[in-house]
């Protein structure tokens, strides 16, 4: 059976597609089918060079099997190489089975790992990045980029490709690939629009995200790079910590806190506070849209902080009703004349530094910004845009940053 790879791959991505150059880098917003044309393209490049092999990547090992492993069974099935191919989940790894040809998947976070990569049979060829925005370190590249070197056959090559939404401006990401002329660099932004596939209620989403979210629409709409004007924490970094280790400093002091939402994510947001050298360490998350507050309640406990004390918003006592009955320890932040401008200001004072598995709260904080008037002039309220993280920690930290007084909410 004769496939035809336009009618599968569709239009919008035949330079990526061809392109051999080493570095080969796509960001653009979601549903541009960045990721699911890649991974077409891995599977009919194992195809075409049989002595080839392949590595996906993300910044934790943990997220790969709902991601790039699940993307690639989509690509197999879609190709209709189901017989062709064995997908193992321990270890992870897809083998076409004439050949003995491997995909590989590590993490980041698996170390040595990583650089020390080796293949049984044929070369290491093809490696993908999967929300390379993620990787917040340029140095953790480096060795990956540093590991995949070596001789190839004739006309073989290697190629390395990264795929990410481009959440802020600031990354090395651009000035790496995008801000430079290199002969071995790709780059391509896409968009929705090139994405033939998508039925009029996909459509939809973009199109009121367009017109209520206009800030969000340029990231993930038009594929194009956050650049926070006025943001509003300025004293962030995004950095690895062992949690253990900041809890065992003489004085710290834990935060848990939950900002309700439905269309828009419930944040659930974790803490430690630093009060002797001004630091809050945020380091775990839960996102999550349309979903009960029973199945919040669920994911808390989950995670491990069913017996903590939960700080929300006080404007759903009527959900906080329900998680205390389903036996979470919620609580109302307290109100306060000018709490939200308050509570921003205290925690202004304060280094904030994310762990990078709060992938969410990473994107809030990198474009939180303050709103504009109809005139575009910056006022003295945040955008509700990228708010729901940074409002869930205002409400934690209310009793520890001052205790006696109002708290932000």
């Amino acid at each position: 059976m004769k496939l035809s790879l336009q009618e599968i791959v569709g239009k919008g991505y035949n330079d990526y597609w061809n392109t051999k150059k080493r570095y080969r880098v796509c960001k653009g917003s979601r549903g541009s089918k960045k990721s699911k044309t890649t991974a077409l393209d891995m599977i009919y490049k194992l195809i075409q060079y049989p002595e080839s092999n392949a590595l996906c990547v993300r910044r934790y090992a943990n997220t790969l099997r709902d991601s790039v492993f699940s993307d690639l069974k989509w690509a197999i099935h879609k190709l209709n190489l189901d017989a062709y191919f064995e997908c193992m989940v321990s270890p992870m790894q897809i083998i076409r089975k004439s050949t003995g040809q491997k995909i590989l998947f590590r993490g980041l976070d698996d170390g040595l790992k990583i650089t020390s990569i080796s293949v049984e049979k044929g070369y290491l060829c093809f490696v993908w990045i999967e929300e390379a925005f993620e990787i917040n370190n340029e140095d953790d590249f480096n060795k990956l980029d540093m590991s995949i070197r070596g001789e190839v056959p004739d006309g073989y090559f290697k190629q390395i490709t990264l795929t990410f939404n481009p959440w802020s401006a600031t990354s090395w990401l651009k000035s790496r690939f995008f801000d430079v002329e290199d002969d071995d660099i790709f780059v391509k932004t896409t968009t929705w629009k090139c994405n033939e596939w998508l039925d009029d209620a996909d459509k939809n989403i973009f199109l009121k995200m367009q017109k209520n979210n206009p800030r969000r629409y340029k990231i993930e709409g038009d594929g194009e790079w956050g650049i926070a004007e006025g943001l509003i924490y300025e004293k962030y970094r995004i950095m690895d910590f062992n949690t253990n280790d900041i809890r065992k400093i003489k004085g710290i002091k834990s935060a848990f806190n939950l900002d309700f939402g439905f269309t828009d994510p419930n944040a659930f947001v974790c803490e430690l506070v630093d009060n002797t050298d001004m630091k809050i360490y945020v380091f775990d998350e839960w996102y999550k849209t349309g979903v009960t507050n029973k199945i919040i309640a669920q994911a808390i406990k989950d995670k491990g902080y069913g017996g903590q004390k939960i700080i929300c918003d006080s404007a759903e006592p009527k959900s906080i009703a329900e998680l205390n009955e389903y036996g979470i320890n919620a609580e109302p932040a307290r109100k306060g004349k000018d709490s939200v401008n308050h509570g921003i200001q205290l925690i202004q004072n304060y280094e904030i530094i994310v762990h990078p598995k709060c992938v969410e709260f990473a994107k809030e904080i990198q474009n939180y910004c303050w709103g504009k008037d109809k005139n575009g002039k910056s006022t003295d309220k945040p955008d509700h845009e990228f708010s729901h993280g940074m409002d869930s920690m205002r409400y934690g930290l209310s009793t520890v940053l001052s205790p006696n007084s109002f708290s932000f909410d």
